[in-house]
């Protein structure tokens, strides 16, 4: 009886348990970045309360006090702005960031030097993909003052990167990163992560003025969007409407746009039937158009009743539109969404009514950008080693994507792509004459698609790394006029596509490997000149015997025995010779003596031997030993 009773019990508790935790996930906040550049401490500002992170995630750049070029910027104290000095492009690299659908956001601000405050142009990337180009006067227009894209990411991470043009220093107020559903904005079939788009312009008609997202009280998977206010597209073309009649449908997955958008129209009139909007865009690319409706009007209350074709670019994209009909009720939103190719440098929307007036709420056009593949990471992680390694001085930047965008490259980095991967890889390096002080790093050998590699006339020290052995597409390999030392690696002989090899100027020692001598022979160029240990080769002088460590330490051994020797004989010889000499002084001094006598010792010895025939010895025999 009791297990009866406690199994729908049971039951019952754990239906009550899922049902609280999807509706927390459904109710919890998306991921969100909001920073505050140059902030040393988190930020917060009003009205909204909304909190800035401090600054971090920079490559580079110097913070400052910042200047709001408008009143919809955030009212930030600080920015970050980055000087050509510092290298052409610098960037904000963050890790941790979920995979999914983002919009990113990136404010600018203005430097205030001596009070006259400079307008700067620069480009910006996302992930690899160049998505905007500041252009002039941007800092007197609302919409401008930010730039917008939404990106699929990928990674859990996310690079956001600032190329200089030469028209002033990129400066930087503050970067949102705010996460939407993964189907937002999904305009056409195979909508994937390879696609990007960059906010164009986002109208709101009618009554009001211009609010972001969350003003209209919108949902934050919305994205928190800035909503320019348009009263109307033309003088005497068109009236404003509004209502505060709940809009039903708005705030629905997976746009969720906010409901008061929809509260407020412009309509066109007698006299100018048309509604015709026009915009200056970037020729020869896609936008996707998004257009916004909802009946608001209380002279209309059925189908039927206002009809009006949508005409881009003077093509049909939707004919009969019929508000009531599509949204399936009055006031209730509806939306529709074209892409269309642009020649030309104009947009032009024309809604022209077929019955009654036309009618519009709001207008979004984004850019349709294809993402630039990116750069091999192994072969990325190797630059970033060697650009350590070497020393490269910040003026040649090195930071972001090696190859992308394409119109930003690496100082010094030759790129091609790979189509088998659709990956670029590294092909080239010259750094010939830059100022590098360091040493090659062994990680050199990954960047296995390296065909040129030029560091000559630099102060690079250290040994050549045998790795290098391992860039078998190597062609030409330049290491002239650095303080390279040690021997050439043998390993270098197994490069066989290498076509020019320059070691000269150089400290290097040892014999060249008989594997590049050899190499000589077909049609190879190769120079080792201005190192004075190398031989082995014609040019150079002739190698002696190899010998071991342990030869090299007799030969040390008998060279010191030998030096002892030869001062302990000269020392000999010096004590022998003065000896000499002094016995010829008194030979000298006592010749006459010495001769007298000689002739008194012969009469005695002749007289001796008269008497005595037998073992008998001279005078001369028995008188002093001379030396000789």
């Amino acid at each position: 009886m009791l297990l009866r009773f406690l199994v729908p019990w049971m039951l019952f508790c754990f239906f009550l348990l899922c049902f609280a935790s999807l509706s927390s996930s459904a109710n919890q906040a998306p991921y969100a970045l909001r920073l505050s550049c140059g902030a040393e401490q988190n930020v917060e500002t009003r009205p909204t309360s909304t909190i800035w992170h401090k600054d971090f995630g920079y490559s580079g750049g110097i913070s400052t006090n910042a200047t709001h070029p408008s009143y919809i910027t955030p009212p930030l104290p600080t920015l970050r702005y980055f000087p050509l000095s510092q290298g052409p492009q610098n960037c904000y690299n963050f890790d941790g960031v979920p995979k999914g659908h983002y919009s990113i956001r990136i404010f600018f601000g203005l430097i205030d030097e001596l009070g006259n405050s400079t307008e700067p142009l620069f480009d910006i990337s996302i992930e690899g993909t160049q998505t905007h180009s500041l252009n002039p006067g941007w800092s007197t227009q609302d919409d401008q003052v930010f730039a917008e894209a939404i990106v699929f990411l990928t990674n859990d991470s996310i690079s956001i990167c600032f190329h200089s043009t030469g028209h002033g220093d990129p400066a930087i107020l503050s970067i949102e990163i705010l996460r939407i559903d993964d189907k937002a904005y999904y305009f056409v079939p195979g909508w994937s992560d390879g696609v990007m788009l960059r906010t164009v312009k986002r109208l709101s008609c009618g009554y009001g003025q211009s609010r972001f997202g969350v003003d209209y009280n919108g949902d934050p998977r919305g994205g928190d969007r800035f909503w320019q206010h348009s009263k109307g597209f033309g003088q005497y073309s068109d009236e404003p409407r509004s209502v505060e009649t709940r809009i039903k449908l708005a705030t629905m997955p997976p746009n969720f746009y906010p409901a008061a958008l929809y509260q407020s129209a412009v309509v066109s009139t007698d006299t100018q039937p048309d509604l015709t909007y026009t915009l200056e865009v970037d020729p020869n690319r896609n936008y996707s158009i998004w257009l916004h409706f909802a009946e608001i009007e209380n002279s209309v209350t059925d189908a039927g009743q206002r009809v009006f074709d949508i005409v881009l670019n003077g093509d049909v994209a939707f004919r009969d539109v019929d508000i009531v009909k599509m949204s399936g009720d009055r006031y209730t939103a509806l939306v529709l969404n074209k892409t269309v190719n642009v020649d030309g440098r104009i947009l032009t929307i024309t809604l022209t009514p077929k019955q009654g007036r036309a009618m519009i709420s709001a207008i979004e056009i984004f850019e349709v950008i294809m993402a630039e593949s990116k750069t091999l990471p192994e072969e990325v992680s190797a630059l970033q080693t060697l650009k350590k390694a070497l020393g490269l001085p910040p003026r040649l930047g090195w930071n972001g994507d090696p190859c992308v965008p394409q119109q930003h490259p690496w100082s010094g980095v030759d790129c091609q792509l790979d189509k088998s991967s659709s990956r670029w890889v590294i092909d080239g390096i010259g750094l010939d004459n830059q100022g590098l002080k360091g040493f090659l790093p062994n990680d050199i050998s990954r960047l296995r698609n390296l065909q040129t590699l030029n560091l000559s006339t630099n102060s690079i020290h250290g040994e050549i790394p045998s790795s290098l052995s391992e860039l078998t597409s190597l062609q030409v390999l330049d290491l002239s006029y650095n303080f390279l030392e040690g021997a050439i690696p043998e390993s270098l002989g197994e490069l066989t596509s290498l076509q020019r090899l320059n070691l000269n100027g150089n400290r290097l020692s040892g014999s060249v490997p008989a594997s590049l001598g050899g190499r000589l022979l077909h049609r190879a160029s190769f120079n080792f000149t201005d190192n004075r240990g190398l031989c082995g080769i014609p040019g150079l002088p002739s190698c002696g015997r190899g010998l071991s460590g342990g030869d090299r330490a007799g030969i040390g051994l008998g060279v010191s025995f030998m030096a002892v020797a030869l001062v302990g004989g000269s020392v000999c010889w010096w004590r022998r010779r003065n000896n000499i000499l002094r016995a010829q002084q008194i030979a000298g001094k006592s010749a006459a003596y010495a001769k007298a006598r000689t002739h008194y010792s012969r009469d005695i010895q002749m007289t001796r031997h008269h008497h005595h025939h037998t073992h008998t010895h001279t005078a001369v025999e028995n008188g002093p030993i001379l030396l000789s």
